[in-house]
């Protein structure tokens, strides 16, 4: 879950997971003459956005380039490993109401924002994931007026009694529970931000930090980072008291003992399903090392062989 910058291949790349945005940045810094003038400015911006895009995704796609992202670490970024879509952002506080952007197909998912919209989205989702999710989404809808996002969003919010995926939860072990929740909130995260939300941002950024001194391969993290971001909003304020409530249970446990609590989650995959497991401790030397080693290796096992389904693991020990 990174922002990449590199002037000749587009302004910025959001990359998660699988998928990746070329966003263009167009900002308008002298005041219109009028409504037609702007309309006419906007679409020339789009069309050069959006052209600018596609170049960026077919560079990528004949030859990797090496990106900073915004830590200041290197990444190789492969065109060919992610599926992409082309965002055209207006910086501009004059857009003419009912304006709409037009552009030529460019081979992949498109649309433009403006920038009041951008920070409405991820506002609302606080999650880079849930954020390109939504895009890629609303790209293959018909266009709508600049500025109007929000109305779109919480017409496709109010579609919250879909049924949910159905998933067998055994496979996570007995006792497993399904939780079902809206992937687009009605609430703002932004507003409702408890320790428990904070929690889980927290340890976002360890994983995004602790694991490039630890000697994690890159391609370890940028797997493990979208994991954890996938979590909808409506359940991060549980899984984060969860933790909390665990990391003070096992700072009960008598002198010379040493207590573990865990939760896993399952996620479902194109090419299998996924597991992020969290694994709370007193303390973390090498002999919980091994053994937490060996209690991974054995979830791997017995989820990968349940009904024939392939499973993979990623884990994570708070202590």
């Amino acid at each position: 879950m990174h922002t990449a910058v590199q002037r000749e291949l587009g302004d910025r790349l959001l990359l998660s997971g699988k998928r990746g945005a070329v966003i263009q940045i167009k900002s308008r810094t002298v005041k219109p003459e009028g409504d037609e003038e702007e309309r006419a400015w906007i679409q020339q911006v789009t069309k050069k956005a959006m052209s600018q895009a596609k170049g960026t995704v077919r560079m990528l796609r004949l030859q990797a380039a090496d990106m900073v992202n915004g830590r200041g670490t290197t990444l190789s970024v492969a065109g060919h490993a992610y599926e992409w879509m082309g965002v055209s952002l207006l910086d501009d506080e004059h857009v003419p109401d009912e304006t709409v952007p037009r552009f030529e197909p460019i081979g992949m998912p498109a649309l433009t924002l403006t920038r009041r919209d951008w920070d409405f989205l991820f506002d609302q989702l606080r999650s880079t994931t849930a954020v390109l999710d939504y895009l890629f989404r609303v790209a293959g809808e018909p266009s709508i007026a600049l500025g109007d996002e929000p109305v779109r969003y919480y017409q496709l919010a109010a579609d919250a009694a879909a049924p949910p995926v159905d998933i067998d939860t055994e496979l996570v072990g007995p006792g497993g529970r399904r939780f079902s929740t809206p992937l687009l909130p009605q609430v703002p995260a932004a507003g409702g931000e408890t320790n428990a939300h904070l929690v889980i941002r927290a340890v976002l950024e360890d994983l995004a930090t602790s694991m490039l001194r630890d000697g994690v391969a890159e391609s370890d993290r940028l797997m493990v980072l979208p994991d954890l971001d996938r979590l909808p909003v409506g359940t991060r304020e549980e899984w984060g008291q969860l933790l909390l409530d665990m990391l003070d249970d096992v700072e009960q446990a008598p002198e010379g003992h040493v207590k573990w609590r865990s939760r896993r989650q399952l996620h479902e995959e194109a090419d299998g399903d996924r597991q992020m497991l969290f694994v709370c401790g007193p303390r973390f030397d090498k002999y919980v090392e091994a053994s937490f080693g060996s209690y991974v290796i054995s979830v791997t096992i017995r989820s990968a062989s349940a009904q024939g389904v392939r499973s993979r693991c990623a884990a994570w020990a708070y202590c």
